[in-house]
């Protein structure tokens, strides 16, 4: 039998984008989430949105961390 060919690992570059598109779109979702219960459960300011996004934002410098330790390993 043959040894099938070992995968090659992705491209650092390639990584690092799909990186960056992830955070993007973590943040939109924590962003739209936030204004969807703003509007539903309106208040004097925006703390939904303000909260989701700045979640979003910590949950996705984690995972963008984690992901460059994984690259540099």
């Amino acid at each position: 039998m043959e040894d099938p060919k070992p995968k090659k690992p992705l491209n650092k570059y390639i990584r690092l984008t799909g990186a960056g598109l992830q955070m993007g779109i973590t943040i939109y979702l924590g962003a739209y989430f936030g204004k969807w219960l703003d509007l539903k459960y309106p208040n004097d300011k925006n703390w939904f949105t303000i909260i989701f996004t700045l979640l979003a934002l910590v949950i996705s410098f984690y995972s963008l961390l984690k992901q460059i330790k994984d690259i540099n390993n």
